[in-house]
């Protein structure tokens, strides 16, 4: 028997000894479109869940029945391929952002065009100060306190946006991603502290007899070393995961919050545009379409591949395997793994 579609977030917080438990449920066919007293001031036109759901059970266009078969998608995924539920934590909110004004809640994936949607919410954000998002400078839209996070606010608080807030993410073939992680943190000379904080340990662990300077600065990481450390078991031991090329389960947990849209960056132009139709600033905010960071020629991971051995490609396989399952991609065919 089919279960029911739904999502449902367990919360756990602390202080001192005292455990606030909130339970938030939200259906995916028929979610809570009268935000009533939880409205936030001075908010009075249709919000962007409003938007999106409003009519649903009539005649959807191509893309709203688009958006609704990813969500059902990623909800049976869930269904067939996680068995536990488990306490989130505020720390397991940090990657969601919070637009109050538009009602908007963003979970960030590193190397999925972040940048240039942390932009675009400090352009919605700024009361006019900014309008062009590429005007922003890249670092300065990672600055810790620019935009405000789900996991600063309070558990009811928490609870009151879950329920009515427009959730999205974007998601990106996981090897793609991982290789632009690599390619980005790893071979550019001025990712220093990257080759310090990581690419020494990597080049410790994971070369036969290192020259004195590559344990020094750690700035000549092949991918092959890297793919030997995300797959070692003392990796993850010793800390989590870096975010640039952590699971995009374990950032967003798809499986216990209900996002609304589920975009691509294989079709990050379009999916982009229909987030911000949804809510409302079409006309106010362009997302951004050039520059180098949105756009790859789809093989990227294949040319790297070629250079890790089956064993390996399998166990890193089964390490990204749920991002492959939960959002519909399909094993690459360059994928050795006999």
């Amino acid at each position: 028997m089919r279960m029911p579609r739904g999502g449902r977030l367990l919360l756990a917080t602390s202080a001192g000894s005292l455990f606030v438990l909130v339970l938030y449920f939200q259906s995916i066919t028929k979610p809570e479109l009268s935000l009533g007293s939880e409205e936030v001031p001075g908010k009075s036109r249709r919000s962007p869940l409003q938007t999106l759901y409003n009519g649903e059970q009539l005649e959807l266009s191509e893309e709203q029945r688009s958006l609704q078969d990813r969500r059902e998608l990623l909800e049976e995924a869930c269904l067939s391929h996680t068995k536990k539920r488990r306490v989130l934590s505020p720390k397991d909110l940090k990657h969601l952002i919070v637009d109050d004004k538009h009602g908007l809640i963003y979970c960030y994936v590193p190397k999925v065009a972040c940048t240039n949607w942390k932009r675009v919410l400090m352009v919605l954000g700024s009361g006019g100060r900014y309008t062009d998002p590429l005007a922003i400078p890249a670092n300065e839209a990672h600055v810790a306190g620019k935009l405000r996070s789900l996991s600063d606010l309070s558990p009811a608080e928490i609870n009151q946006r879950l329920r009515s807030y427009l959730k999205f993410i974007f998601v990106r073939e996981p090897f793609e991603r991982l290789v632009s992680a690599y390619r980005n943190k790893f071979t550019r000379s001025y990712n220093t502290a990257f080759h310090k904080r990581y690419g020494t340990k990597i080049v410790r662990r994971h070369r036969q007899n290192p020259s004195p300077e590559a344990l020094e600065q750690g700035n000549d990481v092949s991918f092959r070393e890297f793919v030997q450390y995300l797959v070692d078991p003392r990796t993850q031991r010793d800390e989590p995961f870096n975010e640039h090329w952590e699971r995009v389960h374990s950032l967003c947990h798809p499986c216990l919050i209900h996002y609304d849209v589920v975009g691509k960056y294989e079709t990050l132009e379009t999916d982009a545009q229909a987030v911000l139709r949804l809510a409302g600033v079409e006309g106010t905010v362009r997302f951004p379409t050039s520059g180098k960071s949105t756009r790859t020629d789809g093989n990227m991971a294949a040319r790297f591949f070629k250079h890790i051995t089956p064993l390996y490609q399998r166990k890193l396989f089964n390490l990204y395997r749920m991002d492959f399952l939960l959002f519909n991609y399909s094993t690459p065919e360059y994928l050795r793994t006999r």
